[in-house]
């Protein structure tokens, strides 16, 4: 039974059938082919053995291995490699077919190659998730044929592969290449002038030659009789949560992803940026209820803290509950802090419904509310309107990109950082708000 699972016929063996066909149709008129018609039956199942015998006689022709990523990261395009190698005695032809998880809704993979004895090769293909969680591979399949192409052989490897989906990594990683090599203006990050002294003070030292002398302390200088200078150091270690709104206003799609999962990705790179200025970061989900709550902390192995909780968010998408969020954040975030609120909102109204519990954050803390460009509108506002139907849609979007901005204004009225960004563009509009913030010594 196990032999019969594994063998196949080459599509080439229907077309030698359909040619001995032709042949015994021609011998009904012409009987001195009919011999020869016969003669090819036999040479085709002299073939058909000889095939069979040579896919068959090496035990093991053909060894596949697919080597995924041990973490895949959501929304980029990931990359996989599937090694190949050949013990068969001949130039074997190989069909391969990856069997993707159900998230990819992909079922025309293939791959076709030759492979020479003792020769590996390998080829490489790309994936792009769009949420996270665990995607299992099936089957790694190889349909292996000789030469002759009559029979193949299928040989199964690697079945039901598990490799978990992760918030973007790659983006992070990018943004933390990036960021050490002194390269952000490639991703538009902009480079934020220091204004005024955000420095925290270090200790009093004698003045020397080149010394600020704004920075001569004379209480000490009068003590010592000799020049003294206050020495700062610039601020470190400063809280900074990440604040991510999981309920039903975040459910909306661009581009294949969630508003939820664009934030994900954005809070990931953001606390890796962070840490690397020697920063504490934490982090807040919530809804209806407080799903997670990481406590602000200055280590670099806290990333995967982090990145674990991202991870593991999982929402029913309900309506979410702000006064709840507000009475989590005085009774946890004692010392003052940075504070991102990834959320939105598409209505006035629903902005004003929120705004005391958001006036009440902002007082003890910098509060930062980052919420979306509805970029689905553009191309409704930017198309000319050729009938009243056009114009009524056109209007509308107009109605709302305006909403939007008021919603701006009215948290900026109030004092309130806001970020009004693209989904594509939250990242670097996130950390561009960091680094004007920690610039201008508002935390």
């Amino acid at each position: 039974m196990k032999f019969l699972r594994s063998l196949y016929i080459h599509n080439t063996f229907f077309r030698y059938i359909a040619v001995l066909s032709a042949c015994f149709v021609i011998s009904y008129w012409v009987p001195n082919l009919y011999p020869i018609a016969w003669l090819l039956v036999y040479v085709l199942l002299a073939l058909f053995f000889l095939d069979l015998y040579l896919m068959y006689a090496t035990k093991m022709g053909i060894k596949a291995h697919r080597n995924p990523p041990k973490k895949l990261s959501n929304s980029d395009e990931n990359i996989l490699s599937v090694h190949l190698s050949s013990n068969y005695p001949f130039k074997a032809e190989a069909s391969v077919i990856d069997e993707l998880p159900v998230q990819f809704q992909k079922r025309d993979f293939e791959h076709k190659t030759h492979l020479q004895k003792g020769e590996p090769h390998f080829f490489e293909y790309s994936v792009r998730p769009v949420e996270r969680g665990e995607y299992v591979f099936g089957n790694l399949i190889v349909f292996a044929s000789s030469p002759i192409r009559i029979i193949k052989r299928k040989y199964t490897f690697q079945k039901d592969q598990m490799v978990p989906v992760y918030p973007s990594i790659i983006q992070m990683q990018q943004y933390d290449f990036l960021a050490t090599s002194n390269r952000l203006t490639e991703f538009g990050l902009k480079k934020i002038r220091r204004i005024g002294h955000t420095q925290e003070f270090e200790q009093i030292k004698e003045y020397i030659k080149g010394d600020d002398v704004r920075t001569i302390n004379w209480k000490a200088t009068a003590k010592r009789s000799q020049l003294m200078v206050n020495q700062y150091q610039d601020e470190k270690s400063q809280p900074i949560y990440s604040i991510i709104d999981t309920g039903r206003v975040m459910k909306m799609p661009f581009d294949g992803l969630s508003l939820l999962d664009y934030a994900i990705n954005s809070a990931l790179a953001f606390s890796n940026v962070a840490l690397k200025r020697n920063d504490k970061t934490g982090l807040l989900t919530f809804s209806k209820k407080i799903e997670t709550f990481v406590p602000a902390v200055q280590k670099i192995t806290h990333l995967n803290t982090i990145m674990e909780s991202l991870y593991n968010i999982s929402t029913d998408y309900s309506d979410s509950d702000f006064g709840l969020l507000y009475a989590h954040v005085k009774r946890k975030v004692n010392q003052r802090s940075l504070l991102l609120l990834y959320t939105n909102f598409e209505h006035i109204s629903g902005l004003k419904r929120q705004l005391p519990f958001i006036l009440a954050m902002a007082k003890k803390h910098v509060l930062v509310v980052i919420f979306f460009e509805n970029t689905e509108l553009e191309s409704l506002i930017t198309t000319d309107a050729e009938d009243l139907q056009s114009i009524y849609h056109k209007t509308i979007a107009e109605k709302f990109s305006l909403e939007k901005k008021l919603m701006q204004k009215e948290l900026q009225k109030y004092g309130i950082q806001t970020i009004l960004t693209k989904p594509e563009a939250l990242t670097v509009n996130t950390i561009n708000k960091y680094l004007e913030i920690k610039a201008r010594g508002i935390i």
